[in-house]
């Protein structure tokens, strides 16, 4: 709760991927509060009250897993909705020709895209989402000590410089500073 709270506010695809590991985690004790309270909270030196909010959290959390069916598998709405969001800035930055860096950077990654969502099984998952599945795919193979080629570490190193990108700019827009800036800097930028 805290974690996810400072990350929302600093780095929304930190948040997204710490999220998605709640989530995991969360299936991961069975969607039981007690073994979150045992395996978890109790792991942290936390006073009463910050025990009681995370459990209360977590508690939130494990009620929306069950009413939005994701118990098993999927991502939570707000996480979707998420993903949705960075989707749609994703398209209006490259709907505008003022943003060359990011062009460039999408540019180079959308082989790597390309070939991620060729690779999937099931429903196929939007550009941003893809971005963030393999990035997150990544992350649980590191955590459980799983090679990864050089090839995978390239794409993945691609793949993070465009959603930091991503994330920087969405922190510019919901601070309206993405387009006001470029507008204010004007075509003529120095770099």
């Amino acid at each position: 709760m805290i974690t996810a709270s400072q990350k929302r506010k600093e780095n929304i695809a930190e948040y997204l991927l710490y999220m998605w590991q709640i989530e995991d985690l969360i299936r991961a004790n069975g969607l039981d509060i007690d073994k979150i309270r045992a395996n978890v909270l109790e792991r942290y030196n936390l006073d009463a009250a910050t025990l009681r909010q995370m459990e209360q959290w977590y508690e939130s959390l494990i009620d929306m897993m069950r009413r939005e069916d994701v118990a098993e598998k999927g991502h939570l709405q707000m996480n979707r909705n998420t993903i949705g969001d960075l989707a749609d800035l994703n398209k209006r930055v490259l709907a505008d020709s003022r943003f060359t860096d990011y062009h460039a950077q999408y540019y180079r990654t959308l082989p790597f895209i390309v070939e991620l969502r060729a690779r999937s099984a099931g429903e196929p998952a939007g550009e941003i989402e893809t971005c963030f599945n393999a990035l997150y795919g990544v992350l649980m193979m590191r955590l459980s000590g799983k090679e990864i080629s050089k090839e995978t570490e390239a794409a993945i190193d691609q793949i993070a410089r465009f959603t930091a990108m991503l994330a920087k700019y969405y922190w510019l827009d919901e601070h309206d500073r993405l387009f006001n800036d470029h507008e204010n800097s004007g075509s003529t930028k120095k770099n």
